[in-house]
């Protein structure tokens, strides 16, 4: 296995609702240095990694947030696009959201839903996800969503896995890693979608502490 280059695609999914303050600094900071470390992990695992593409999805509340609810980069071309990263990442801004359950799912359905990349014999789907709190179903409010909610999302948790299970990754690279408490939907995602691992967070209390090498090597031993 010496010597192996890997294609890793990495979508950070990241609560940037008002409870995220207190951590919302030491997630971009983790953010910015990610290609770094993850490079040295992976070098001290034998592995290389030939393209790293980074993308981040920034997600509050339709309900609360409006046309802020929800901001989708596109795939940075780390170390290359390092400074359009950055100038991403710094202008997030943890505030907003309303009440404690968030539109995770919707950042989830997203996610899936990237442009990945779909060359070469090593590569991986890596989806990894901040957050506080517990999730909207996706039936709330049938019928008469916010104006700006997206009109294709799943209907319901059972079809946002069929998503998952599907053809919208490949079955044998995709990843999905989540930071986040153990409260509706987290759970139910760690105990039934394959590929997943959680990492329990506090819901509704703010992330006391992310531990980032946790997540460095959780994604460093899937790729």
């Amino acid at each position: 296995m010496q010597g192996l280059k890997y294609t890793v695609d990495i979508v950070m999914c990241i609560d940037t609702t008002g409870s995220m303050s207190p951590i919302i600094g030491k997630v971009k900071e983790n953010a910015l240095k990610f290609y770094e470390d993850l490079d040295a992990v992976m070098q001290a695992k034998g592995k290389a990694i030939d393209t790293l593409r980074v993308k981040v999805i920034a997600f509050k509340d339709y309900y609360y947030d409006g046309n802020d609810a929800m901001r989708v980069s596109d795939f940075f071309v780390l170390p290359s696009q390092r400074e359009q990263f950055q100038a991403f990442v710094d202008s997030l801004r943890a505030e907003g959201g309303g009440d404690e359950p968030e539109n995770g799912l919707e950042a989830i359905f997203l996610a899936i839903h990237s442009d990945w990349n779909t060359t070469g014999d090593k590569k991986r789907q890596i989806i990894v996800v901040w957050t506080d709190a517990s999730t909207h179903e996706l039936e709330k409010n049938e019928g008469r969503k916010p104006a700006n909610y997206p009109a294709n999302m799943p209907k319901n948790f059972d079809e946002l896995s069929d998503h998952w299970d599907g053809q919208f990754m490949s079955r044998s690279s995709k990843r999905l890693i989540v930071y986040a408490p153990d409260a509706y939907a987290w759970t139910d995602i760690a105990n039934h979608w394959e590929n997943t691992i959680q990492y329990p967070s506090k819901a509704g209390e703010g992330l006391s502490e992310v531990d980032y090498q946790t997540i460095l090597d959780a994604i460093a031993s899937s790729v």
